[in-house]
């Protein structure tokens, strides 16, 4: 029972009881070992506590070379390895199925298991040889000192684990409390204090510092395992703690934008991460394209460049978005980074702000890399002199002085006032904005003007400026309203995905916002459109249908519409050529097992071809699992979640029915 409450809340991040609760059991169990000494294992979980200091530590060999992957900060390198890759296994232009990985931030560990328990552990070291950390490790909680067998499932006799050992951030900077209380050093960064705590030749000193673990790999693991996606699968399985975040990517464009989604979300996290990790996902491709003498060929891992400047921050702001969600910012004393003066740097919310800890006039870091936006990652509270002051969130509005509101399991802070006139001002500039309507001569200086005098009061009334409304403004003469106006002018003409756009409806970005447009072409339709429509379409799932079917609702929103298409806006979204030649457009497809007419990747380029996508794992999004002869594991996810199972000759008789080019797969060969 310990032992699966300890997995829900180390590995899985899931606790099921209360930490009193649990630290109940642990104490019931120590007072049962106490009275019978006999009974006590090696994986028990009273066994975390360190032993006596050691010496040094033992070298041990490797079992299997720990290579280091290939670095690049570079996006073009990234497809260069794509193009090899696909080189190698005589791909061509074919897409190739990976898996992209968080790089985490930490300390490279190789973990061995003996029927079932952990043996030995030991560090990256120089690849070949590292040293025998093994009682610090057996301090880790999120390390099981004994694999679970769930449903029977076949463990083998020996096999090893690669993992990564991290600090968490929050935990980082309670340790550079204590330490700066004490006047010890403080550690630069949680790698730094991972990799120190690691080194520790007192296990009982490593007990007290909370690390923790994320395993990634596996070196002699069950034969069945064909991919990597189901390696991780098997891992998390038995009860080693998987990063959560891991994904499968088919084809270049999907690890693209797994690059730049995190390269914004990655300080959401507890824990560092300096990039991604890119995997090819078969195993059997990885072993054809092996390794040079320094790093695996079918891997590579993308840093996100990121500088750091250490600053002081003189106060702390909030500043109201277009969706009335309100941010903290840093104002910090000037520091350049990149080549580029920062003076503010965002706080993301109030959560971030007591999760730092920061207060004004703290010492702070402050990173700008792959991100726009400059962002405040720790605070150095061993500057501190007492002089700081902790920053209270405010209750009202800045702008417009209402209350704001925080929805129940939401981290944003809000202005519900629709008419707040900071949220007006971020209204305009985002649908003038590129992508959106792109009404070049608005900027922010022309848009405060134009709200302060009352020329406008939402987008709508752009459409009625004149020339001779504009002239008076300051810096604005006649040529310059000339080009103003002729510019909103053309916007009317913009397709219907940049008007949504420009809308800014929420959790509606601009892939969105062209998915939708594409699917049902004029403002009408959408407005009309159903939830179940509305999950039909790519990219939007539950959320992002009731935020549309909401939007719609709303009687402001059906008189905005109706002011813009009197303006003349256009609500329609131009016909893709080709479109009625992609029938399975939006339809993913998974394959699994031999196909006897065709091969696997001839049967991908084919649903392609017709505007189907194919996954490499199966999940309730998936429309249609293809199954040929020995199936894999997917088939069997595939029923349990009710997807639709097609065999070879079902796949050909839907290939040929969707393409209207060629005949019917159940017609005759004569058939003209």
């Amino acid at each position: 029972m310990i032992r699966y409450h300890a997995r829900r809340y180390y590995a899985d991040a899931d606790p099921e009881i209360s930490d009193a609760a649990y630290d109940a059991l642990l104490r019931e169990l120590e007072e049962l070992e106490a009275a019978f000494p006999d009974l006590v294992t090696v994986d028990s979980p009273t066994q975390r506590v360190g032993g006596s200091p050691l010496e040094e530590f033992t070298s041990v060999v490797h079992e299997a070379p720990m290579l280091s992957l290939q670095n690049t900060y570079d996006e073009g390198e990234l497809r260069d390895f794509d193009g090899r890759v696909r080189r190698f296994l005589g791909l061509d232009d074919r897409p190739i199925d990976y898996v992209v990985e968080l790089k985490i931030d930490g300390v490279a560990i190789a973990l061995r298991y003996r029927d079932g328990l952990f043996t030995q552990g030991v560090t990256r070291g120089d690849g070949a040889r590292g040293d025998d950390v093994t009682a610090n490790l057996r301090t880790i909680r999120a390390l099981p000192l004994s694999v679970a067998r769930p449903g029977g499932e076949t463990i083998p006799d020996t096999f090893e684990v690669r993992g990564e050992v991290y600090f968490p951030r929050s935990a980082f900077q309670g340790l550079n409390r204590k330490r700066a209380e004490t006047g010890e050093k403080l550690f630069a960064n949680p790698r730094n204090a991972a990799a120190g705590t690691l080194k520790l030749l007192d296990s009982r000193l490593v007990s007290t510092r909370p690390l923790s673990l994320f395993c990634y790999a596996l070196v002699g693991g069950p034969g069945e395992i064909e991919t990597h996606h189901e390696v991780l699968a098997w891992l998390r399985r038995i009860g080693l703690p998987v990063n959560p975040h891991a994904r499968p990517a088919h084809g270049i464009g999907e690890v693209l934008a797994a690059i730049h989604r995190w390269a914004a979300e990655r300080w959401r996290l507890d824990y560092e991460t300096d990039g991604l990790v890119v995997k090819v996902d078969s195993l059997a491709a990885q072993e054809t394209l092996g390794a040079t003498a320094k790093a695996p060929r079918w891997g590579i891992a993308y840093k996100f460049e990121t500088r750091e400047g250490i600053t002081q921050l003189l106060d702390i702001g909030v500043a109201v978005g277009r969706t009335g969600i309100v941010t903290p910012f840093a104002i910090l004393s000037p520091v350049e980074i990149l080549g580029t003066t920062i003076r503010r740097a965002t706080l993301h919310n109030a959560d971030e702000i007591v999760r730092l800890g920061v207060r004004v006039g703290d010492w702070v870091a402050v990173e700008k890399g792959g991100e726009v936006i400059p962002k405040v990652t720790r605070v150095l509270p061993g500057r501190r002199t007492g002089a700081e002051v902790p920053f209270v969130f405010p209750t009202d509005c800045p702008d417009c002085h209402e209350p704001l509101v925080r929805e129940e399991g939401e981290v944003a802070v809000r202005c519900v006032n629709e008419h707040c006139p900071a949220q007006r001002r971020r209204q305009i500039l985002h649908f003038v904005s590129r992508g959106a309507m792109e009404i070049d001569g608005l900027g922010e200086a022309v848009v405060d003007q134009i709200l302060t005098t009352g020329l406008v009061h939402d987008v709508a009334d752009l459409y009625h400026l004149t020339v001779d409304s504009l002239v008076p403004l300051e810096r604005m003469g006649e040529k310059s309203a000339s080009n103003l106006v002729a510019a909103i002018g053309r916007s009317r003409t913009r397709p219907l995905h940049a008007l949504l756009f420009g809308l800014g409806i929420r959790h509606v970005g601009a892939s969105v916002a062209r998915s939708l447009a594409e699917r049902f072409l004029t403002m009408d339709a959408l407005a009309a459109a159903t939830d179940e429509d509305l999950r039909g379409v790519p990219d939007v799932g539950e959320i992002v249908a009731a935020s549309v079917r909401r939007y719609f609702a709303r009687d402001a929103t059906g008189v905005l519409l109706a002011r813009l298409r009197e303006a003349g806006v256009s609500m329609v979204e131009p016909e893709r050529v080709g479109a009625r030649t992609r029938p399975l457009e939006g339809k993913t497809f998974v394959l699994t097992g031999t196909l006897s007419s065709m091969t696997r990747q001839r049967a991908s380029a084919r649903i392609e071809s017709l505007g189907g996508k194919i996954s490499g794992s199966v999940s309730a999004r998936t429309d249609f699992a293809v199954a040929g002869e020995d199936p894999g594991a997917k088939l069997e996810r595939a029923r349990r979640l009710g997807v639709p199972v097609l065999d070879e000759a079902a796949l050909i008789r839907l290939l040929g029915e969707a393409d209207p080019l060629r005949p019917s797969a159940s017609a005759s060969p004569d058939t003209p």
